[in-house]
């Protein structure tokens, strides 16, 4: 394909992307490939400045800078930035001003506004908010692993950093993952959070604003390949995060999209933000699906007569359980709430999205919390854990 006039010959195309999908102002640096239909890049982006660039059907709404790497089925919203070397996969949303530094990794990730990481992490299956503005933000410290692979080979290992029924409202504290560490995931982290660089951290942090600090484990036990010591955690975390999920479906669906419709670059972003959430949320109903059978087969080895007794009943509810955690079903949850929040929601066109939430009114935000938890306990809540 020629390439248009704004844009360096040694540039690949795909020829099935419009050419309109791609903003005028655009800096598209040589070496750089643009793959897919679904693929929109919005004004002021800037794409390749420090190393050659995949883009695969990803949704860069403005001023957003990628230096280099691999992104697919990602979208990202006004002032996302990655440094060279970046590895995004499908299932990643990276909102306002979110991004880190070199060889950065993810994949099913959500970084809420602000959130940063630093270089050379591995950071899959998370959502993580935190942080008032550029200059307070929640963190992940460079060299940073999220571990979402277990030795009984599941990947029901999403964790939740902060919420989304707090964080969406950009005024809780930041959380902070110091450099050289890792988490084990499932876990839950609250606002405030500070883990010490070189922690590598399991379980969940459910006091806010607390140091914590690990030291390093020795020694060794007998192990049982495919017993499940805590399944009552595991499943507890993922029915909050899939429940976290739906609520942030529910702000793209009423809030969002009520800022993001300016531009058919605001609205592929839009779309693509969305459809990456809905995704997400059919992975992870995949891979508790995948545990309820490996639950099963864990119930009956276990040496725990309580244990066995849960897992084997959670086995047996999950099919009945499962219709009601799909993206449909929790539309109509805490209506009177959301309402209230709307009515305080100033979207008038000289209105970014971020100032609307600054300025929310003490009241619009309690209201609005109070509808997205509705619909995080919605999901928690169907099965005592």
């Amino acid at each position: 394909m020629t390439a248009p006039p704004h844009v360096h010959p040694s540039v690949f195309i795909d020829p099935t992307l419009p050419l309109d999908r791609i903003s005028p102002d655009a800096i598209i640096h040589p070496g750089c490939r643009i793959l897919g239909p679904d693929t929109s890049i919005g004004p002021g982006c800037i794409l390749g400045k420090e190393a050659p660039l995949t883009l695969e059907n990803c949704q860069l709404q403005s001023n957003v800078s990628l230096a280099g790497g691999f992104c697919s089925g990602s979208s990202f919203l006004t002032g996302a930035s990655l440094g060279a070397d970046a590895h995004l996969r499908p299932g990643t949303i990276l909102e306002e001003h979110a991004g880190g530094g070199h060889a950065v990794g993810l994949k099913q990730t959500i970084l809420m506004p602000f959130v940063t990481t630093g270089s050379l992490i591995n950071v899959c299956d998370c959502l993580m908010a935190g942080g008032t503005d550029r200059k307070n933000h929640s963190e992940i410290g460079s060299s940073y692993v999220h571990f979402n692979y277990t030795p009984n080979q599941d990947k029901a290992t999403a964790s939740l950093l902060g919420d989304v029924p707090r964080g969406v409202m950009l005024d809780q504290a930041p959380i902070f993952l110091g450099g050289q560490g890792g988490l084990v995931g499932p876990a839950r982290i609250a606002y405030g959070t500070v883990i010490a660089a070189g922690t590598i951290w399991r379980g969940d942090i459910l006091e806010p604003n607390q140091l914590h600090y690990g030291k390093a484990r020795h020694g060794s036990q007998a192990s049982a390949s495919g017993v499940y010591k805590n399944a009552r955690r595991i499943v507890r975390n993922n029915l909050i995060y899939i429940g976290n999920l739906h609520a942030l479906l529910q702000w793209y669906e009423h809030v969002r999209a009520r800022f993001m419709q300016h531009t058919p670059f605001d609205t592929a972003a839009f779309r693509g933000a969305r459809a990456r959430i809905t995704l997400v949320i059919g992975e992870r109903l995949k891979r508790m699906d995948e545990l309820v059978e490996k639950l099963a087969a864990s119930s009956a080895r276990h040496p725990s007569p309580d244990e066995a007794a849960f897992q084997n009943s959670f086995a047996a509810t999950w099919p009945a359980l499962r219709p009601h955690l799909t993206p449909d079903a929790t539309a109509n949850i805490g209506a009177r709430d959301r309402v209230t929040l709307l009515a305080g929601l100033d979207t008038s066109s000289k209105r970014s999205y971020l100032d609307a939430i600054h300025t929310l009114s003490p009241s619009a935000r309690t209201s609005g919390t109070a509808w997205l938890q509705a619909v995080v306990d919605a999901v928690a809540n169907h099965i005592s854990c």
